[in-house]
């Protein structure tokens, strides 16, 4: 992967979200975008094969994103896929994250849950890892059913493991 490509993508996408009026909608649009192409097969490999006409793949982004996300999200999709660029997608998409939260002084959290937190939940999740970590920490939630319970949290390099699952197994370590 290309770096520079990556960045120079991420740089423009975000340029445009800003410039639109609507960077934290986008920014949080094709991270969630961006999570759904990593976990579905079958959308990855419509999108990144190159058999398949740039309109075809444009097509199905408009038809996946329609009326889910914003003008603004689905054309800089519609951009990148139609540019051949759609196995970059995900790491554009991060850079773009991880930009924008600088922009306002922060990191990205990534957080795996099972279920949808509340805007509550949120916020007082921040907090708690942002006194875990010393940073102030924008919350990015991933929902990921085979979490079970809890949370995983990834900022940066820290990982914070909270699932029942890891749990358990520290309890099964402490009983043998």
């Amino acid at each position: 992967m290309d770096e520079q490509r990556v960045d120079g993508y991420a740089t423009a996408m975000f340029e445009v979200a800003r410039v639109e009026g609507s960077l934290d909608e986008v920014e949080d649009e094709l991270f969630r975008f961006a999570r759904t192409l990593e976990g579905n097969d079958q959308l990855r490999s419509v999108l990144t094969d190159d058999a398949v006409p740039a309109e075809r793949r444009r097509g199905v982004v408009g038809d996946l994103l329609g009326d889910r996300a914003s003008p603004v999200t689905a054309n800089l999709v519609s951009l990148v896929v139609g540019a051949g660029r759609a196995r970059e997608l995900p790491a554009i998409i991060d850079r773009l994250v991880q930009r924008a939260a600088a922009e306002h002084d922060k990191v990205v959290a990534e957080v795996r849950s099972a279920v949808a937190l509340d805007d509550d939940q949120r916020k007082r999740l921040a907090e708690a890892l942002g006194r875990a970590t010393g940073k102030s920490v924008e919350v990015k939630v991933v929902v990921d059913p085979s979490v079970l319970g809890g949370l995983v949290a990834r900022v940066g390099d820290t990982v914070i493991d909270g699932t029942v699952r890891t749990r358990l197994d520290q309890l099964r370590e402490t009983i043998r």
